[in-house]
């Protein structure tokens, strides 16, 4: 072999070698996805357990037949601190009890902390979430859905700041005597009413933060002009994706709530991220009215079963956080997954607790930096919460 034909297989093979090292080294994304979820701070600012137990009681310390929240599932999935729903019925505004309902709701998480303490611990100030994290104990923080229990009373809300409420949606899917609601078409308050106005600037003043999910827009816009701390959406999505949604947000509600410094936590639920879900019952309504017949479960079991559900995907809720992100910046978005609160409707990919590392594999493809990654997991909902911490401090 010649010196020219050697020259030209060495650099042939210094060449091959060069494009073998060039090429990118394969991403194993569900790997790091686990290993993020369990590194990191997961916080689920709104998830339905206490009323669901309250209903249909599971002990949740142990993995359950039912549901999308159980011990175990949570550590799969690397759940450290969800928000248990203090959820009051819009009924309750009218008929009473909501107090008492709250106090017993409030009750049944104290209880399981008690009945599984290696398990579970009461988790009222972000100091505590971050106490505990690495103790393989499960932070419970408190958020009362609807604030009806307040019944106009100013020492109600301070009675529900000791036992440990840290934040309040204001209404549900009925105004009440706090704001009017995205759900009825009876605006009473035009926004807030009067107590209303006045609760916003109670809740800075003691520490708990005001959540606007299920609020009007215009008891929204109210809020946020009022608030001298950041407030949050603690379970809503996009108005963009789902139009004509008024419970989602719009475009200019989600500037106004960064320009706030808050935080919009994206709900899951197929109808929420997904138009054609959300349009759902409404077709199986008008499918009813045209074949003449009541719109009952036999009804909907019928529809379903000639129309399946159009279940959204990892993909529409990863959109969501895009679109936010894209719009304001990654400091303002998280995550309100509102388990246990949307019935069989939640996404492909997305069923339990067990499934964050889902989520964070999405947000990885989508070449999110881990940075980024932990501030939507629970690094904007932590900031969020300090500053109204610190606010309430510094009024004392």
């Amino acid at each position: 072999m010649n010196k020219l034909i050697k020259s030209t297989l060495a650099s042939a093979i210094v060449l091959s070698l060069a494009a073998c090292s060039s090429k990118p080294a394969v991403v194993d994304y569900e790997t790091k996805a686990m290993q993020l979820a369990q590194k990191h701070i997961i916080i689920d600012t709104h998830i339905d357990v206490p009323y669901r137990l309250k209903n249909d009681w599971e002990d949740v310390s142990k993995k359950t037949q039912r549901g999308d929240f159980d011990y175990p599932r949570a550590i799969q999935g690397g759940l450290n601190a969800p928000f248990m729903s203090i959820y009051i019925p819009a009924s309750y505004e009218r008929s009473g009890g909501g107090f008492l309902l709250a106090n017993q709701l409030i009750d049944g998480m104290e209880a399981l902390v008690g009945r599984a303490p290696h398990k579970f611990a009461m988790a009222p100030d972000s100091k505590d979430v971050i106490d505990q994290f690495g103790s393989g104990k499960i932070s419970l923080a408190l958020g009362m859905e609807n604030g009806t229990p307040i019944d106009g009373k100013l020492e109600n809300l301070q009675h529900f700041y000791d036992r440990g409420i840290r934040y309040i949606t204001l209404a549900h899917s009925e105004s009440n005597h706090i704001a009017d609601s995205s759900y009825d078409i009876r605006r009473k308050w035009k926004g807030l009413s009067p107590f209303g106005k006045e609760l916003v600037v109670a809740m800075n003043n003691i520490g708990m933060m005001i959540d606007i999910s299920h609020v009007s827009d215009d008891a929204f816009y109210q809020t946020v002009a009022i608030s001298k701390a950041p407030v949050i959406a603690s379970h809503s999505s996009l108005r963009s994706f789902v139009p004509g949604f008024e419970r989602n947000m719009d475009d200019d509600m989600i500037k106004a709530l960064a320009k706030n410094g808050g935080v919009i936590q994206i709900n899951f639920g197929s109808s929420f991220v997904n138009s054609q879900a959300n349009q759902y019952g409404a077709l199986r309504a008008a499918a009813a009215k045209k074949a003449g017949v009541a719109n009952d479960k036999a009804f909907a079991a019928k529809f379903k079963a000639e129309n399946p559900y159009p279940f959204a995907s990892l993909d529409s809720v990863l959109d969501h956080i895009d679109h936010v992100v894209k719009l304001v910046g990654i400091n303002h978005v998280g995550i309100g997954s509102d388990y246990d609160g949307v019935g069989d409707s939640l996404p492909e990919g997305l069923k339990d607790v067990s499934t964050y590392p889902n989520l964070i594999a999405g947000l990885l493809k989508r070449g999110y930096s881990e940075a980024d990654i932990e501030k939507i997991l629970s690094g904007n909902l932590l900031r969020v919460w300090r500053q109204v911490e610190a606010y309430a401090q510094a009024q004392k």
